[in-house]
């Protein structure tokens, strides 16, 4: 073997392994977007200087509620949390008004209690996560819960006894995730109902996106919050009802539009950032500091806290963006970082307000949490989003990427409040979808589509019950990766530009309401005035994928007017669902290419092609423009090879790997 042969026979061993080690990874990552194949700035930063960064003071801007309700405003919470941080504990009160928004009178109601998903290694919660969420997992620490300590009407009529856990996914009795109270008097149409209630929080050791690491405190899904009732029409609903469900190791989370007033107390020396904006100025007394926030046309309350935080701000103002100050909460091994957080976060506001509209808030906190705090990282809130964790001195473009997912999550979480619980591709895809967009327009990262589908190993409906995933690799595989190929696969045939219009139809249509699949696809056919059924059956609602294949080569000679001429019969076959139009090249021996376009409407095409010299191999899409097509190496047959012996490879596969070793730094 000469050594231009050993170093192919190397090179290809080298594709093999890493093709085997990247398919064995598995998609747990891709619940925080670090699908990246581009290679880090090749800027290199300096060493953190042993001195803390200096420390930019909060200023105290005190702000007022816009005159105009964006939402239906179904729920109001008032709510006082203190912060006991040697014991990790969150001390609650809170008033919560609810308004029937149905057309029925409702005599009960149910509540959210998230932290109790960390009681014990039985919840339904932690038996289906097994103690891991996003590569992060669960330490000896990572015990909480919730106790309701009291539940009374205005009047101070205890209902606390009225309170019962139930289960309507499982019925597993040792997860108390969801409670359901009878009240003593139904609520009618259009009427308010007003409970108090108080609360302890027992904070875990940071995982599944709350608890502390170190001072830091992340409080996600933190207080007694109240489920979503649907009213008929929505979401294609026959009967209004709650939506109940459990917390799931493959869920997130659903809940209605409505205005958030809480005081958060904190030790003095620690910062604060919250979902919303200050009301008041901070009071300190006696060591502690309380925060006053307040947040309308929004579906859920997040804060952090710790005394290490570097802030820093600055105003942010384009078109859709009339005002909005940009809040940075770094972990100080980030705060050489400043300006790239900045740049992400302006460049994001501004894509997505452009491209689908007006961003309505005029706040947006970014939180980095410290090193070894990552379960807290890469998640979203109204108006509060938390990247990476500070585990990295030098990062590459996940520190930009996950900032434009995080604030695209304000779009198809915060504003299209999708139900996360049973559509959740509607939030996850879609933002995964515009961070692609983003990442290409500002930081000329393109999406690696084909490589992407290549994952595709175990292809699932979209529209499922977010626990039917059999693993949240599974999970994060479908909703995140393939719901995203979807929506490429809708642009590949109607334009970028038509598929833009969709994205801010949908968008403007179903802003500040709950859609479900079946509304995007009656905006995907308004928009583009043609059926979609068969596009929405395949690949949303069935498990397909989009398999184009050489199936078979036949060349023979044969004669024509006395010339030996050669009669090429080609087969292409059509595995799953159909995505329009392909195109298949033909070349022959004497160096012609023949292109030919196959409308797809078919299983399979024969095609009988005689010319003056033998053809040399047939592929079908050869630039690889079918985006849900998951196996590539069967696009390619050359013609010269034994028929028990024949293997196939892609022309594409080739530029694949070309770009995946470029983003290696090969």
């Amino acid at each position: 073997m000469n050594p231009r042969h050993a170093k192919r026979f190397l090179l290809f061993a080298l594709v093999a392994v890493l093709l085997g080690v990247t398919a064995r990874q598995g998609f747990g990552d891709a619940w925080v977007s670090q699908y990246t194949y581009a290679s880090a700035p090749a800027k290199k930063e300096p060493a953190p200087k042993p001195a803390a960064p200096p420390v930019a003071q909060e200023p105290d801007i005190v702000m007022q509620p816009k005159p105009v309700a964006l939402s239906k405003r179904v729920t109001e919470y008032h709510i006082d949390v203190k912060l006991q941080e040697d014991t990790h504990m969150l001390a609650g009160e809170q008033s919560v008004t609810w308004t029937n928004p149905g057309r029925q009178p409702v005599s009960e109601m149910y509540f959210h209690l998230y932290p109790n998903a960390f009681r014990s290694k039985d919840t339904t919660f932690m038996k289906e996560s097994g103690g891991q969420l996003r590569g992060d997992k669960a330490t000896v620490d990572s015990t909480g819960y919730m106790n309701l300590l009291s539940l009374e009407t205005t009047e101070g009529y205890s209902l606390l006894p009225r309170l019962h856990y139930v289960q309507p996914d499982d019925n597993n009795p040792n997860d108390l995730t969801l409670a359901k109270l009878r009240l003593p008097n139904a609520v009618a149409p259009g009427k308010s109902v007003t409970l108090r209630m108080k609360f302890e929080v027992k904070l875990p050791q940071v995982f599944a996106r709350m608890g502390y690491a170190g001072d830091f405190v992340m409080a996600g899904q933190w207080f007694p919050k109240l489920a979503v009732y649907e009213t008929a029409g929505t979401r294609g609903r026959a009967a209004e009802g709650w939506n109940i469900h459990q917390y799931h190791g493959n869920s997130e989370f659903y809940s209605d539009f409505g205005i958030y007033s809480v005081k958060i107390n904190v030790p003095s020396s620690y910062k604060v950032a919250a979902t919303g904006f200050q009301t008041k100025a901070s009071v300190v007394a006696s060591g502690r500091k309380t925060y006053q926030y307040y947040a309308d046309d929004v579906h859920d309350f997040g804060w952090s806290a710790s005394p290490d935080f570097v802030y820093a701000e600055e105003p942010f103002s384009t078109e859709g963006v009339p005002g909005v100050r940009i809040k940075l909460y770094l972990d100080p091994l980030h705060a050489k970082f400043k300006d790239r957080y900045m740049h992400a976060a302006k460049s994001a506001l501004a894509k997505y307000a452009q491209w689908y509209g007006a961003y309505p808030y005029t706040t947006l906190s970014i939180v980095v949490p410290p090193k070894g705090g990552n379960g807290a990282g890469g998640m979203e809130y109204p108006t509060l989003i938390t990247a990476f964790a500070a585990e990295n001195e030098n990062p590459g473009y996940d520190l930009e990427r996950t900032v434009v997912h995080e604030i695209g999550h304000q779009y198809w979480y915060g504003m299209v409040a999708s139900n996360e619980f049973e559509e959740a591709w509607l939030d996850e895809g879609f933002t995964s979808y515009a961070e692609d967009k983003v990442m290409e327009s500002e930081y000329g990262v393109e999406p690696n589509l084909p490589v992407e589908a290549s994952y595709m190993t175990d292809p699932a409906p979209l529209k499922q019950l977010s626990w039917s995933y059999h693993s949240s690799n599974h999970y994060a595989e479908n909703v995140y990766m393939r719901a995203k190929l979807v929506l490429f696969g809708i642009e590949k045939q109607v334009g970028a530009q038509t598929m833009r219009k969709i994205m801010r139809t949908y968008f403007q249509k179903y802003k500040f309401k709950h859609p479900s699949t079946a509304d995007f696809q009656r905006v995907v056919e308004s928009v583009t005035k043609t059926k979609w059924n068969d596009y929405f059956s395949h690949f949303v609602y069935g498990n397909a994928m989009s398999d184009y294949s050489v199936a078979s080569i036949h060349v023979r000679p044969v004669k024509q007017k006395g010339e030996t001429q050669y009669e090429s019969v080609v087969l292409i076959k059509k595995t799953g669902g159909s995505l329009g139009p392909v195109s298949v090249v033909f070349h022959f021996a004497d160096g012609t290419l023949m292109p030919k376009v196959w409308d797809g409407k078919q299983d399979h095409i024969q095609y009988k092609i005689v010319h003056s010299s033998k053809l040399l191999w047939a592929a079908v899409d050869p630039h690889n423009d079918n985006v849900l097509d998951n196996k590539h190496i069967n696009n390619f047959m050359k013609a010269d090879i034994a028929e028990k012996s024949r293997t196939r490879w892609s022309v594409g596969i080739a530029k694949l790997l070309e770009t995946f070793f470029a983003s290696l730094a090969w």
